[in-house]
């Protein structure tokens, strides 16, 4: 592990005082910041208009490295799966993704996730820990990185990687303003996803920051029986609890919730749940964003037909619910979440820091 805190930790505010604390002006933080979140810096020494004296205090106090790749898979489709390594060797997953009119980043809140969904590779093996804002930062730099080399900037930053973003709420939300800063790497806050499981609590602290941002529900299920057998979540949160703290939600915010829902074939995608969810979004700004299945090997589960996945769509339209099917982006690279991570957590050897 190394000795040093990573600078990436730091607000803006926080980066001020310290460099108040030390004799600095507190213009060199703005200075720092650029340097690391609009210009790309990866060491101190690149801040050319920072005083030598300062950057040797900065490189002596301060980690400023990136992660280490492990694997980069690109799809045929363009989309871009990274494997990083962090510092105790705990591996996350990152995905950059592509299209005509954005350029999306997925990103991981932490390493392995707690709550084993039974379509998701993320939770195999279990939860590790928490990422520190830091690591939810590089990520973003260096997906960032990768879009400029190919004159695509990147543009939405989506929290859907490993593990459940609201179960890293403070380390998530620091990284939030972060990345939504002017002063830093400025992408509106419109433009951020927050993609949850469905931890109630969090939802309705949620509310209350203050944020413009975008709530994605992982709802995979339209009442307790299918939520459970793909959720076990749900079993802690109900659906209909869930459902309630939606409607919350959009009351305090008046933003539209996106409904992330898993087609499964003869599970999920039913006249049953299209009936079920009818009756749930009543009163709820929302769309559906239908995913068809893409399988994993642990996992017996089977995707639709084309057929299938357009009929329960229309079904959904026709209730007043709108919906649109996820073009699959990856699947030639495992680009699921967790897959990446624990294909290779099962074809490498366990390394330990030494």
């Amino acid at each position: 592990m190394t000795s040093k805190p990573d600078i990436r930790d730091l607000s803006l505010d926080e980066l001020t005082q310290h460099l108040a604390s030390i004799g600095e002006k507190p213009y060199r933080a703005v200075q720092i910041f650029e340097w690391i979140y609009q210009k790309g810096a990866w060491s101190f020494d690149a801040m050319k208009n920072l005083p030598a004296e300062l950057r040797d205090r900065l490189k002596n106090n301060f980690n400023l490295s990136p992660n280490t790749i492990t694997k980069k898979v690109v799809s045929e489709d363009k989309t871009t799966k990274f494997l990083f390594d962090l510092f105790d060797h705990e591996k996350v997953e990152c995905v950059l993704i592509p299209t005509a009119t954005r350029t999306t980043a997925c990103i991981s809140t932490q390493a392995g996730c707690k709550f084993g969904c039974r379509f998701c590779a993320s939770g195999i093996g279990g939860w590790k820990r928490n990422l520190t804002c830091a690591e939810i930062l590089t990520q973003v730099l260096q997906v960032k990185e990768e879009a400029l080399k190919h004159k695509r900037p990147l543009s939405n930053i989506v929290f859907m990687g490993t593990g459940e973003p609201l179960d890293n709420f403070d380390n998530l939300f620091k990284a939030i303003r972060t990345i939504n800063s002017q002063k830093a790497i400025g992408i509106g806050a419109r433009h951020i996803t927050i993609s949850t499981v469905g931890l109630v609590p969090r939802i309705k602290q949620l509310a209350q920051q203050n944020l413009q941002i975008e709530l994605a529900i992982s709802l995979h299920g339209y009442d307790n029986g299918s939520r459970n057998l793909l959720m076990p979540v749900n079993r802690k949160y109900p659906f209909d609890e869930l459902i309630a703290a939606c409607r919350e939600y959009f009351k305090a915010t008046k933003r539209q919730i996106t409904f992330e829902y898993i087609l499964i074939k003869d599970v999920t995608c039913t006249e049953r749940a299209v009936q079920s969810l009818k009756k749930a979004f009543k009163g709820i700004a929302c769309k559906m964003n239908l995913i068809p299945y893409n399988p994993v090997s642990e996992f017996e589960h089977k995707t639709p037909s084309g057929k299938e996945m357009t009929d329960f769509r229309d079904r959904l339209e026709e209730c007043g619910i709108h919906a649109t099917i996820r073009t699959p982006r990856g699947r030639d690279v495992g680009a699921a979440c967790g897959q990446l991570r624990h294909e290779m957590s099962t074809t490498m050897p366990k390394e330990y820091p030494s």
